[in-house]
This record gives C-alpha cells, structure tokens and sequence, in this order.
C-alpha cells in the first residue's frame, strides 16, 4: 500500500500542508477604490496566483458577499464596498492581512 507523497513539504498527499504554508507567507491588502460613475470596489492584492486558485478564491468571496466581481491583473476586485466582510472571511481562511502581522 504506497501513498504518493508530497515532493514539497515529504508528507503523504491526504496530510500536506503546503498551501497553508503558502496561505501564511503571503500579506494580502484590502483596500477600496472609486471607479467611473462613483462606483466602489473592493480590490485584493498580494495573493501569490501560482500557488493559490484566484478563481476558486474569488468565487468563495463573491458567494459569502453577495456581490459579483472578477479577477483582474492577478487582483480579485468585487463590487462595492466588501472590505470588512473580505477582511474577516481572509483571516477565517487562514491569510494574514496587511496591518495584521505579528
């Protein structure tokens, strides 16, 4: 019975912890901007798209929102002001924040 493992981190695939590692290193910035018409979005920065889903992420932000929103230029922008909502479901998914460090 061989497991495959990991090349990464050396542990079995069912137990590898590299993209919580990956989630960890990463300093992601929430911040808003003023688009044409005086429309609000809120734009993510700082995930490292090689090594976490950004369209997988932004479907999970768009579907705790309640908003829509695209990924653009390696950024996640959804529409309106979701920055304290975005926020906490980021820290709840494991990603430390700018401003937050220890």
């Amino acid at each position: 019975m061989s497991r495959e493992v990991c090349p990464v981190c050396g542990l079995p695939k069912d137990l590898c912890i590299c993209k919580e590692i990956a989630k960890e290193q990463q300093v992601v910035n929430v911040s808003t901007v003023r688009r044409r018409f005086g429309k609000i979005i809120t734009v993510i920065k700082g995930i490292d798209e090689k090594e976490v889903d950004l369209k997988g992420l932004s479907k999970e932000l768009k579907s705790r929102c309640a908003c829509g929103g695209t990924v653009k230029a390696g950024c996640v922008e959804l529409q309106g002001d979701q920055k304290e909502l975005v926020k906490k479901t980021l820290h709840e998914m494991g990603y430390s924040l700018e401003g937050n460090r220890n």
